[in-house]
This record gives C-alpha cells, structure tokens and sequence, in this order.
C-alpha cells in the first residue's frame, strides 16, 4: 500500500471512530406515540402507523455543517392498543417493529449498517380527571414502563456488534411519566387546546458488548397543540399543530459521560385527520425542526413523517345505548 492509500485509510479509521461516538435522535419513537384518548367503559382503541424518520443533518452544538455524508433512517411500524377498563382508567400497549439504516460517504467509499426486528414496547396505565380544572377540561396521569423486547446485539456484515444507537432494543427496562391536560371552549366547542408531557427515567444495559454497561439519557418531551374540527367532503376532520420540546441528558457508558449525545430539539407538527366511518380514523402528521441545539456533533432529524389508522370499538353495551 502506498503512503497516499495508507493516509486514507487512516482517515476512514478515524472517520469510522468518531461517528461511532456521534449519537442522534434516532431510534424507535416510543414517547413519542403513547397517549391514546380515554373513551367509554369497555372500549378497545388499535392503532397501526408508520414512522419514518430520516436524519441528514449535522449539527454542532446549534449551528448546521454543510456536510451530507453521514445519512439516518428509520422505518418503524407502530402497533397501539388501548382499553378502557372504565370510564376513566384505561391500560394503553405500544408495541414496535424497526428498520434502521446508516449511511457514511466518504472519500468516494460508502459504509452501510442496517439492523431490523422486533423493538421494545411499552406498557402505560392512565387514569382521567374530567373537569378538575373547569368546565370542559380534561386532565390525566400515567405512569408505564419501557419493556426491553428488542435484540441489542445485533452484528453488521463483519460480525461486529453495532453501537446501542443502532440496536432495535435497549436491553434496559425505563419508568415512564405521563400527564396531558385539554380544554374545550364555549364560543366553539370543537376548538381544542391541550399539553401533553412524558418523562422517561431509562434503565441501563449491563451487558453492553458483553462486560460494559450503556445507559440513554433520560428525556423529557413537551408538547403544545391547538387543533379543531370541520365537515369536509361529508366528512369530519381535524387539522391541528403542534409545538414539541425535547431534551435528552447524555448518554453514559461505564458511568460516564458520552460526548456526542444529548441536546435540546423543537421542532412544529402539522397534524391532519379524518374519519373514514364513525370508529374508523385515519390520520397523518410531519415533524419539522426549528431548533436544534446538541452536545458536541450529532446528527439530528431533518424531517419525520407518520401516518396509520385508528379503529375504535365500543362494547356492546355501549352500542345498544347508542341505537
């Protein structure tokens, strides 16, 4: 190998390492999708969407690289189910399936690792408070866990073991908080403003490539929304936006910090549904950065799209009320 051969690979080597150590805001998005509405007694709610993510942004701290090399995506399918034990407890599952790809160009070579299988899930118990701040207020509670289903020992075609970032699971068990608050308006009784947060204390994986311990940074997520509904076509609608806020704390490898991971992201969301019968909703939203601010160099969302069902179906009790 000559000496201008050898300096290229040298530089892929350390290209290779220091993207190792980058962390972005990929993965499955589990907080992101939990929260379904409280219905009736008896009523069973399943969702299926998909999720599609795509990262091509390199940020540093909070300001954009003009460097397209490295690209993210994640393919996840997402399966929600919800039942109302009564009129204001409800048990909610998510549960997961993912593709996640990455991408590095570089020096005229590209590099692809890609990992696919069943993800972890989540588990969330919510109780309801109907107007315990005022008239036509809504406000409840949950608290669930992150359940680690997925594999977190997946290999590229080399047989080496992929970094955590890339993994379909965790292999760690979370606790999960969730509240949201909505309010209704009586100059218009379909205009909705509600707030939603999550916070998810993450667990560690003590078996990180066999004898060294990983642990997600904890998260917090916000999220404002305005939304309202109209006939369209015979149809009802409902167009919404939303406003999101989220930080994560960095990641820890042995107890200790990792550069390259966490940060603070906003990002909008435009949000449009309609209902195809009665029970039966389709819905598809867009998230789009604003602002991104990150430890170190990462690469952070350029975009994220989902769009699924819903089917709602109440019991027969409830059915033969309604007729």
């Amino acid at each position: 190998m000559n000496f201008k051969g050898f300096l290229c690979a040298l530089c892929l080597c350390a290209f290779s390492q220091i993207n190792a150590q980058t962390c972005c805001s990929g993965g499955i998005p589990l907080s992101n999708n939990i929260g379904l509405s409280q219905e009736d007694k008896g009523t069973i709610q399943i969702g299926l969407n998909y999720d599609y993510n795509n990262l091509n942004t390199l940020n540093s701290g909070s300001k954009t690289l003009n460097d397209n090399s490295r690209l993210r995506i994640t393919h996840s399918i997402l399966l929600n189910t919800n039942y109302s034990i009564t009129n204001r407890f409800s048990i909610e599952g998510l549960f997961t399936w993912v593709n996640q790809r990455r991408k590095i160009s570089q020096f005229g070579n590209e590099n692809l690792d890609q990992t696919s299988g069943i993800g972890d899930a989540v588990l969330l118990l919510k109780y309801n408070f109907p107007e315990l701040l005022g008239k036509q207020s809504n406000i409840a509670f949950g608290l669930g866990t992150k359940i680690p289903l997925g594999s977190s020992t997946e290999t590229n075609d080399q047989g080496i073991r992929l970094n955590a970032d890339l993994q379909p699971g965790s292999n760690a068990w979370d606790i999960i908080y969730w509240t949201s608050f909505s309010k209704n308006f009586s100059f218009r009784p379909s205009l909705t403003f509600s707030s939603r947060a999550i916070y998810r204390n993450t667990g560690t994986n003590d078996t990180y490539f066999d004898n060294s311990s990983y642990k997600f940074g904890n998260e917090f997520q916000g999220f404002i929304s305005f939304s309202d509904q109209f006939v369209l076509l015979k149809a009802l609608t409902t167009p919404s936006i939303s406003f999101k806020y989220r930080n994560a704390r960095k990641d820890k490898i042995d107890n200790f910090d990792l550069d390259n991971t966490g940060g603070n992201w906003v990002s909008v969301i435009p949000n449009f549904s309609i209902n195809l019968k009665s029970n039966l909703i389709f819905s598809t939203k867009a998230e789009i950065p604003i602002h991104n601010n990150v430890d170190g160099t990462q690469l952070t969302p350029t975009y994220r799209i989902t769009t699924g069902l819903l089917l709602k179906i109440s019991s027969k009790k409830n059915v033969l009320q309604l007729n």
